[in-house]
């Protein structure tokens, strides 16, 4: 394989930390992911050119792509887990605070509440 211009290399710094910046993740997560030691720029281009030696710009691409697909998929399990959390924090307080014999949800339901009190009042 043909070696990374000056240019291209560049490039693929410049792309890489506005992608890192558009995941919300740091150069340090991306050298673990790329299993290097060190998550200075020069050690993760010195990886992406070995990639490059093993396949061109598709390897590397393979590769960031495989990242990506890890970061998004635990992203969403870690929002799920959030989820569940907050349901059940939820559900929780709601049966401690006896809330659940008024039937609303009183998290999110109390500014639609304040709003009817406030017509109410208007009218009366």
């Amino acid at each position: 394989m043909n070696k990374l211009s000056s240019q291209e290399e560049k490039e693929l710094i410049v792309f890489i930390k506005e992608w890192l910046r558009s995941h919300g993740y740091s150069q340090k997560d991306l050298a673990e992911q790329l299993k290097i030691k060190s998550s200075r720029t020069s050690e993760i281009i010195d990886k992406l050119k070995d990639l490059h030696k093993k396949g061109g710009i598709i390897n590397i691409a393979i590769n960031l792509i495989r990242i990506e697909q890890h970061w998004i998929s635990t992203k969403s399990n870690n929002n799920n887990e959030e989820n569940n959390n907050e349901e059940y924090s939820y559900s929780e307080e709601n049966k401690r605070q006896g809330y659940n014999q008024l039937d609303f949800n009183y998290k999110l339901d109390l500014d639609e509440l304040m709003d009817q009190m406030e017509k109410d009042h208007k009218i009366n």
